[in-house]
This record gives C-alpha cells, structure tokens and sequence, in this order.
C-alpha cells in the first residue's frame, strides 16, 4: 500500500490539530482521540515500517495484513474502550561504540508499532507547534545535517568561543515516569491518549524469557518513544535555556540539540562557566545525569582571537569536541582564512570499519556481485552522511580501509585463497565499489 484514499482528510485533521495549537500556545488538550479512526489507522499502517523485526508474538507485517481491516477494527474498538493491552517488548542487544559494549534494543509487535504511530501522529501535530528551533532531532523537515550547520554559522559569525558538551548519561533509560507525565497533562490531558502511554511507558520488557518491568526509560524501540524524549528535554532544557538562562547573560548564546545530543555555544567566558555550574543541577532536579567526564568547557575560540581572550601564556590552539558523529576543530582553508572543519570522529570511524570487518568475514563465502552491491550499499550510506565538505580526506580513508578489509576476508575463504593484489585490483575493476564523495559540499558560512 503506497498510498490511500485517507490521505487528502488526514492530513486536513493533522493541519486542524496543528493551527488550533499553534493559534492557543496555552491551552490543554482534553479531547483529541476522536481523530482517531479506521481511517487514520490505515494511514498510520501505511507509515509504519514493514521490514522490521517481530516483537514477542512473532507476527510479521505480512501477516497482519492479510486481514487488514479487520485487524484495524479490532485494535480501534480496543484503543477506545481501554481494553487493549500494551504486549512486552522483547529485548535484544546490539553492539554499542567499538563493539565491546551493547546496548539493549526493543522490539514491539506490529500491531503495537501501528498503534504508537497513529498516537504519535496526534501528538506530532500539537508539540511541533511547540518546539524551539534548537530542537532537530526526529523531527519532521529536519536533519542531524541542520543542527551542524545551525552550529557552524553561528560559531562563524561570532569568531568562536567556548562550547560545553552535554552528554546526558543513559537518557532514554533514564526518563522518569512521573515527571514525563506531569510535562505531557500540561499541553494534553485526553485520556485515552494518555492511558495508552501509560501502558505504554508500564509495558514489560521480555528477555531470555523473563519479563521486567522498567519504572524509568521511554517505550523501548517503540514509535512514539523519540517524541515523549523530545517533549522531555523541550521542558528540561531548551525552554529553560531559552526562557530563563539567555536573558541573564551577558553575551551571545546558542544551544543546539539533536534528540538527547547537545552543544552550548557562548561568546564569553564567564557565561559558560556559570551555565556549567547550574547545568548537573536543572537536570537533577528531573531524575537526569550528566556524565562528568563527557561533559566539558572547550575553548573554541579563534585561533586568531584566542590568544587575546585567553591572555599570552595561553596557548593559542583552540581546543576540539565531537557532536553528532564528527570532531569539530579550526583550520584554513586554501585561500588562507579561519573555518571550522569537520572530521568524521575516531570512534564512529572507528565503529563503522569494525562493522564492514564483521560483515566481510561472516559473508565471505557469499558471490562476488553480492558482496560487491551490499558493499556499495553501505559505503553509499556512509558517504550520505559524512560526506560534508572538509571530510573528503576522512570518507577517501575509509573506502581505502573498506576495501583493504574485502581483500583480508576474501583471502581467508580458505587455506589457499590468498588474493595478491594485482589480483584484487583487476578484481575492483570487474566489481567497483563506489569513489569517495560530497554528498553536502556546497553549503559554506560566512565567517
């Protein structure tokens, strides 16, 4: 099902929703659920993705869509009545960073996917209304590819200066129940909607056969989980930044926030510390952690500059941080002038490499023009995102790595397969792997 017949009226609601919101900024929500109907659900099916894993009963999209409406139905009266029961989601574990850490990933059923997207499709339409423009993660029109250069232009114009790197520790594990509750009756108080995230936040989690219930943590792997996160952290951090912290400091300041990732920029020194100092506090008083060790005043200013706002027994090389995959630094560009480059950061080079080894070596047995295509697939996705202009040197590595880890695997299928590598580069011309590219070059700051 590509498309509908519920299209063109959905999206009317969905803009009905969204202008009353953004007319009336203060008012609560009592009544929304009625928006959702057969109708909505279908259209909340078509959103929800068909490929993914099944969750505890082990019914795969396929599957539930043999009898559609039928199943759109039962879920419907079920949702509205109260009698629908959120199942567990069941628990895998995926590698974390290098690779000697996990971290765990939960799967809902379908039918559960189809549900939380049709609820987050109400409440999308009232808390985009709501978000400030430092917000970028999961949002719809917006990119991890925004935020950095929303960052960028603003470190530009002001000549640099001082960024403290937040890491909040364990966030999407961390969220605390209560509190998210009292932050989502302020906008929204329907209570179907708000019984069914209820259940939602109170599902079990199944793993190795036992059941847990988590009191803290948003709905594992659940649709509707990266909205409750950000309509936390809207609360926690970019209102108050911008209500309260901004309007009490001297000079200029910036927040930029992707999902639970976030710098603070500022042009002088003194702001930045008295925001650090406060920082562990706002999020203590919402169950948060920051992590001490990753959070971190960097010296960011100017080479240029620098040595004048840091005095002459300072050195005047500005200091680093990595935000949303890339290591931000100074450098020149060939004219001469001041730019801030990124560099994709060692550990997701580092990361994305392991990842190439590990499938090299579990599918070297596979044919030549598959491995070839899936290869093609993955260099292609990561050149899509780390492909900005200044990285080219960083995506050329990590083909050049790509494909010294093809000719390692293909060279142990067996005792005598060692490849010499004329072979394997007659090899790459029969079956090429996509040249480094910018996928993003043009955009540029005025400084």
């Amino acid at each position: 099902m590509t498309e509908t017949s519920s299209s063109e009226p959905i999206s009317t609601k969905l803009e009905r929703i969204a202008m009353l919101a953004r007319d009336a900024p203060d008012m609560t929500f009592t009544t929304l659920a009625h928006h959702i109907d057969v109708d909505w659900l279908r259209e909340a099916y078509r959103r929800t993705r068909k490929d993914g894993a099944p969750g505890v009963d082990r019914q795969t999209a396929a599957e539930y869509a043999r009898n559609l409406e039928g199943n759109l139905q039962s879920l419907l009266e079920r949702a509205k009545s109260g009698s629908y029961r959120a199942p567990p989601v069941r628990r895998v574990h995926i590698p974390k960073g290098s690779g000697s850490e996990t971290r765990p990933l939960g799967i809902p059923t379908f039918e559960d996917k189809v549900l939380q997207r049709a609820v987050t499709m109400v409440l999308e339409a009232v808390y985009e209304q709501d978000f400030l423009d430092c917000s970028y993660g999961f949002r719809p029109g917006r990119s991890a590819h925004q935020a950095l250069d929303a960052f960028r232009d603003e470190a530009m114009k002001r000549g640099g200066g001082w960024v403290i790197e937040l890491d909040i520790r364990k966030y999407f594990d961390s969220i605390d129940h209560g509190r998210l509750r009292d932050v989502l009756r302020r906008r929204v108080r329907d209570g179907v909607l708000l019984r069914l995230l209820g259940k939602w936040l109170n599902a079990g989690v199944l793993e190795d056969g036992m059941i847990s219930y988590p009191r803290r943590g948003s709905p594992q792997g659940g649709v509707v989980s990266p909205l409750l996160a950000n309509v936390f952290l809207h609360e926690v951090l970019d209102v108050w930044f911008t209500e309260v912290v901004q309007p009490r400091l001297r000079g200029r300041a910036q927040l930029v926030r992707y999902a639970d990732d976030a710098v603070l920029f500022f042009t002088r020194l003194d702001d930045a510390r008295r925001v650090m100092a406060v920082l562990p506090k706002r999020f203590g008083k919402y169950g948060l952690t920051l992590h001490p060790e990753k959070t971190k005043l960097v010296e960011y200013a100017r080479p240029d500059t620098r040595s004048k706002r840091v005095g002459p027994h300072r050195s005047a090389r500005p200091g680093t941080f990595d935000f949303l995959g890339f290591t931000h630094l100074w450098g020149r560009t060939r004219r001469g002038k001041w730019n801030i480059v990124r560099k994709t950061a060692k550990d997701r080079f580092s990361r994305a490499l392991k990842s190439i080894h590990q499938w090299c070596r579990r599918h070297r047995h596979m044919d030549l023009t598959s491995q070839q295509r899936i290869l093609s697939w993955k260099l292609r996705g990561h050149f899509a995102y780390f492909g900005i202009r200044g990285n080219s040197k960083a995506i050329g590595g990590f083909r050049y790595e790509v494909v010294r880890a093809w000719h390692k695997w293909l060279s142990r299928r067996s005792q005598r397969a060692y490849i010499p590598w004329e072979r394997m580069l007659r090899l790459l011309e029969r079956y090429p792997l996509p040249p480094a590219r910018l996928v993003h070059p043009a955009r540029a700051a005025n400084p």
